[in-house]
C-alpha cells in the first residue's frame, strides 16, 4: 500500500525527515555544483527526469526509441512544461558539459544521447535519498531493497518520470513556490532556505533563519547577485519571506509559506512510492510490472 500525499504530509517525521533531506541534497550539489547547478529549476528538473526515463526505456528493436530530441520534445511540450526551443538547448547544455554523449553513429538522425557517468550517480544517489525519507516515514526496507536489487533503479526511475510529467499538482507548484522553482537556480536558493527553517522551531508567524549573506549565497550557487537579489525582493512582495523592522541581520521565513513548500514536496515523495510499489509490488509476487513505451509512456 502506497503513501498518499495527505498521509505523507500529517507523518509526525515528515519534517525532521525532510530536513535531513533537504541537508543531503546540499551535499549532493557540493558534490556536482555544476550539474546540480544546471539543474535547479523545475522547468530543469522535469526535463531531467523525462530525459533520462527515454534513456532508460531505450529498445535496440524499436527503431528511433531512447533519448532523442524529438522524443523529450513531445513529453515536454505535450503538458506546456517547456518549449521546444528550450529543450534544444537542455540537450545542447548538456553535451557541452559532458553530461550526455551521443551513441551510435552521429551523423544518422534523429541523434540517440545517453547519460554520463556524473549524471548517472547523481540521479541514482536522488532516488536513494528520496526512499530513504520514505523509509523514515513507514520503517520500509524500500533503500535496502535497491541496494540488494540495483537493476530496480532503471525500472522505477521511468515510471516516477511518467507520473510526475502528468500530475497536475507537481507540474504546477503553488504560486509562491513557483516564484523561485520557476527561476533559474531557484531550487538551491529554496533548499537552503528550508534547510535553514527546519532546524529551528516557529517563532509566530515564521522561522528566524538568520542573517543571509547574498554576496556568498550567490557565489556559491554560482548565480549573479542582482538576479539573487531580485528573487528575494519579489519573495517579500509574494509574502514568503521578510526582515522585521528592516533587520538584515534576522530574515523570516513565513510559516504558511513552508507549510505550502511542504505539501508540495509531499506530492513529490507519494509520486516516488507509488513507483517504487509499482515496480516492487509485481516482483515480490513474481510477476513483470508494465512496461512504458519509450514515448508514450511517459
Amino acid at each position: 500500500m502506497t503513501l498518499s500525499a495527505a498521509d505523507i504530509l500529517g507523518h509526525p517525521h515528515f519534517v525532521p525527515a525532510l530536513r535531513a533531506y533537504a541537508a543531503e541534497l546540499r551535499g549532493q550539489f557540493d558534490q556536482s555544483p555544476r550539474l546540480s547547478r544546471m539543474l535547479a529549476s523545475h522547468q530543469r528538473w522535469l526535463l531531467s527526469q523525462a530525459a533520462f526515463a527515454l534513456q532508460l526505456e531505450y529498445d535496440p528493436l524499436q527503431p528511433g526509441s531512447g533519448l532523442t530530441t524529438t522524443n523529450l520534445r513531445e513529453i515536454i511540450t505535450s503538458n506546456n512544461a517547456a518549449s521546444r526551443n528550450t529543450v534544444l538547448n537542455f540537450l545542447d547544455q548538456l553535451l557541452s558539459y559532458k553530461f550526455v554523449r551521443i551513441v551510435g553513429d552521429p551523423n544518422r538522425r534523429p541523434k540517440r544521447y545517453e547519460a554520463t557517468e556524473i549524471p548517472t550517480l547523481a540521479m541514482h544517489q536522488w532516488l536513494v535519498t528520496n526512499l530513504q525519507l520514505l523509509d523514515q516515514l513507514d520503517g520500509g526496507d524500500r533503500t535496502a531493497t535497491l541496494a540488494a536489487q540495483p537493476d530496480l533503479f532503471r525500472r522505477i526511475q521511468p515510471q516516477i518520470a511518467r507520473r510526475a510529467c502528468l500530475h497536475p499538482s507537481w507540474l504546477e507548484p503553488p504560486s509562491r513556490v513557483a516564484l523561485f522553482l520557476w527561476t533559474e537556480a531557484g531550487g538551491l536558493v529554496m533548499d537552503e532556505l528550508v534547510r535553514r527553517a527546519m532546524e529551528l522551531e516557529p517563532d509566530g508567524e515564521g522561522y528566524n533563519i538568520g542573517r543571509i549573506d547574498a554576496r556568498l549565497m550567490a557565489e556559491h550557487f554560482m548565480i549573479s547577485r542582482t538576479h539573487l537579489q531580485r528573487l528575494f525582493r519579489r519573495a517579500v512582495e509574494a509574502g514568503c519571506l521578510y526582515w522585521p523592522d528592516g533587520d538584515r541581520n534576522h530574515c523570516v521565513l513565513r510559516r504558511d509559506f513552508l507549510d505550502e513548500y511542504c505539501g508540495w514536496q509531499a506530492i513529490k515523495f507519494s509520486i516516488v512510492d507509488f513507483a517504487y510499489e509499482r515496480v516492487c509490488g509485481p516482483v515480490r509476487l513474481g510477476k513483470q510490472e508494465p512496461r512504458l513505451g519509450a514515448v508514450g509512456g511517459l
